[in-house]
């Protein structure tokens, strides 16, 4: 091997010794044929032990592999100077970039750092944990360009994407899933979050993944089926449906993102009948409340102002929805998905199924009260439950 390339894969060993490896890079394919494009190295934590994680970009997929430090060396031999040309390794003491030419001689350059472990921790690395951002399905999607870099544009976007899933990670962490996890995304659109969620699944958790994405426009489903073809998500399929007639035979995860108005309350009803473990929604609209509202505005007379009235009409409509998702045995939760700055749409109403016991007559009597005060005659969820019976 050529001095100059066995001296950086030294240096990258040290660094793993000396514990100030940030992270590695490497790129320029080799010809036009080749399909690997890049390759990113960081380090992981996985049952409390650190490894190297390695995520292999190819022109239609990306595949994440993990590595002792050990590993380490043979891996990086396998691709330097054979598919890619261009390495850049980033530690606490410098930045090292290697370049090769088409007969295998190296040129290296030591620059001072422009990283620290610190700052990587605290931004970088959860970003990539989380989302990475050399995602195939992200360029394809449009939110990074062909370099793997968020477009200006797209920042609020990829933002969203990240803290949904940072959102959603403890949420099913909390409960012990089988061999195969099974995910319903009702609504699913032009499918950011979906692709981002089983990504990270399949990264993440050590299970069969199997999710099927819901949607009623048939360009955006022909169009996802086939990114995630294109990107080798063999777990992930679209489905054109709607929520409130869409079947399925067993769901542990359901999820309806920003389903408009009484759709939402459809979504939540499919998953109790499906006896799902864990229901999510982010709700849209809340008209069905809103054009019951009654009320005596010299009681509450906060309902004369047209904003006020509206977020009275949210707060009722996804309060009435938690308690009866408590009522009928899931802990629910509601709170903010991501910030006022990024999204108006952004709260969250998650449902997770639990053995606690259940105060069925005190629940009862908080939703009627809600009902009875602001002068409404029934909330569509409600509706629908009682139908089924």
């Amino acid at each position: 091997m050529d001095l100059v390339i066995n001296e950086f894969l030294e240096q990258f060993l040290l660094s793993l010794q000396k514990k100030t490896f940030i992270k590695l890079t490497l790129g320029k394919k080799r010809g036009k044929t080749r399909e690997l494009k890049n390759v990113y190295v960081r380090i992981v934590e996985i049952k409390n032990k650190e490894m190297l994680s390695y995520n292999f970009r190819y022109e239609n997929r990306d595949e994440v592999k993990n590595y002792a430090f050990d590993e380490a060396k043979p891996e990086i031999e396998k691709y330097l100077g054979i598919e890619l040309m261009k390495a850049h390794l980033f530690t606490a003491d410098a930045d090292l970039t290697l370049s090769i030419n088409k007969k295998g001689k190296g040129h290296l350059i030591t620059a001072p750092p422009t990283l620290s472990p610190l700052e990587d921790k605290q931004h970088d690395h959860q970003k990539k944990r989380f989302v990475e951002a050399s995602s195939s399905y992200l360029h394809k999607l449009g939110i990074t360009d062909e370099k793997g870099i968020v477009r200006p544009k797209k920042t609020d976007k990829f933002k969203q994407i990240n803290k949904y899933i940072e959102l959603l990670n403890p949420i099913l962490n909390s409960k012990t899933w089988g061999e195969i996890l099974r995910i319903v995304d009702m609504g699913a659109g032009k499918a950011y979050l979906t692709f981002a969620l089983y990504d990270f699944l399949k990264r993440e958790f050590d299970i069969e993944i199997e999710m099927i994405g819901v949607e009623q426009r048939p360009e955006l489903v022909e169009f996802s089926n086939q990114l995630a073809k294109d990107c080798g998500f063999s777990g992930l399929r679209f489905e054109q449906g709607s929520i409130d007639q869409f079947q399925y035979e067993k769901v542990d995860v359901l999820i309806a993102l920003h389903a408009c108005d009484t759709a939402t309350d459809d979504a939540i009803y499919q998953g109790i009948k499906s006896d799902a473990a864990i229901i999510v929604c982010a709700p849209c609209c809340h008209k069905q409340i809103r054009n019951q509202i009654n009320a005596n505005v010299e009681v509450l007379p906060q309902l004369k102002y047209g904003i006020f009235m509206e977020r009275q009409a949210e707060m009722i409509t996804d309060t009435i929805r938690a308690l009866i998702m408590e009522k009928l045995g899931y802990e629910s939760k509601i709170f903010e998905f991501i910030s006022n700055e990024h999204t108006a749409k952004n709260l969250m109403i998650t449902g997770v199924k639990t053995d606690k016991e259940i105060e069925m007559e005190l629940l009862q009597l908080k939703i009627d009260g809600l009902k009875k005060q602001y002068g409404i005659e029934y909330h569509y969820l409600e509706k629908l439950l009682l139908n089924q019976k």
